[in-house]
């Protein structure tokens, strides 16, 4: 294979402050460079957000663009759907349940897929995403349908 996963997912806000915040308190995420995205200061706000070693948001923050306000079902949201994120550690993949429950960004269900877990959240500007974990009670060979509680979290 000649990758070895996502770089980057760009993504519209309107507000990038309360969306740097999230992710750093959700996922200690770091922001890396917040400013302009051309040199001479002209065009749309940048955010570089690292949210793993080899994965990163571009936040754009776009005066006058609205799509951060469109909301609709699942598949219907165009070609970016939602973002997924892989945690380092089942300890960490509890961590990161809390935050999002702290935040109001998550509830307390996890989907046991079979062979990896499964959170739901949306973050502060409504993009839906996923935190998954490889499942230590995983039976092989076995899935489960969306919607199966994980035993373990139940």
């Amino acid at each position: 294979m000649l990758t070895k996963g996502i770089h980057h997912v760009a993504i519209i806000t309107k507000d990038a402050h309360r969306l740097q915040a999230f992710y750093r308190e959700v996922f200690d995420a770091v922001v890396v460079s917040d400013g302009s995205e051309l040199p001479d200061g002209r065009g749309p706000r940048l955010t570089i957000i690292m949210i793993g070693e080899f994965a990163e948001l571009n936040v754009f923050q776009i005066e006058g663009n609205t799509e951060a306000d469109r909301q609709t079902p699942m598949f219907g949201r165009g070609r970016l759907d939602h973002l997924a994120l892989q945690a380092a550690s089942l300890e960490a993949f509890d961590e990161i349940r809390d935050r999002l429950m702290a935040q109001g960004a998550a509830d307390d269900f996890v989907t046991d897929f079979g062979s990896a877990l499964s959170i739901f959240f949306r973050d502060p500007d409504g993009l839906e995403g996923e935190v998954c974990i490889e499942n230590p009670d995983a039976v092989p060979g076995v899935s489960h349908p969306p919607g199966t509680r994980a035993a373990r979290y139940s």
